[in-house]
């Protein structure tokens, strides 16, 4: 997108409406990306969610109350992913990306976020078993991370099902809504 685009992206939309349709896409393609390729989602990413979140409430669009229950999800699913994280069930990364898009989100679509990336996950763990139960092409088996995806003992990188799950929500929540009068 070119710079005269994006200045008339933010003109249109305000500063909550570029967060969404620009920075938080982004950010949710740069973590599943990197969880594909390296099956790490650096601290930098879920960071950087909650200081856009921080922008787009800031705006005034949203009241105390909303802004604090929005804080209050986004704990609760971090206090839930954490305790996962720390019985080994699934990795740091992912916990903190989960609770970073809760803040985005809400209660009022958490159950939909966290049911779209269960789904989301399922399928993405099916594929996986299914291509590590066949040899990989010759192509493909030079490429380091196919070699360390279709390792058995390697994790899934549940952070492309999290950042999937968490654009096909995003429109029905209350930021859409405000930011963007949708």
């Amino acid at each position: 997108m070119m710079a005269t685009d994006m200045a008339s992206v933010m003109a249109s939309t305000g500063l909550a409406g570029f967060g969404l349709l620009v920075v938080f896409p982004f950010f949710m393609a740069y973590a599943a990306a990197s969880d594909l390729l390296t099956m790490l989602i650096p601290n930098r990413i879920s960071l950087a969610l909650i200081a856009g979140f921080c922008a787009v409430a800031a705006t005034g669009l949203f009241s105390l109350p909303e802004i604090g229950m929005h804080l209050a999800a986004g704990a609760l699913v971090l206090a839930v992913t954490f305790t996962l994280f720390a019985l080994g069930k699934i990795g740091g990364g992912d916990a903190k990306l989960a609770a970073a898009t809760a803040l985005w989100i809400g209660f009022d679509q958490l159950l939909d976020y966290l049911l779209v990336a269960s789904i989301f996950g399922g399928a993405l763990t099916l594929a996986i078993l299914l291509a590590r139960s066949h040899p990989l092409p010759r192509t493909v088996a030079r490429l380091p991370f196919a070699l360390h995806l279709h390792d058995a003992k390697t994790g899934i990188p549940y952070g492309i099902a999290l950042a999937a799950s968490a654009l096909v929500i995003l429109p029905e929540t209350l930021v859409w809504t405000r930011a963007l009068g949708g």
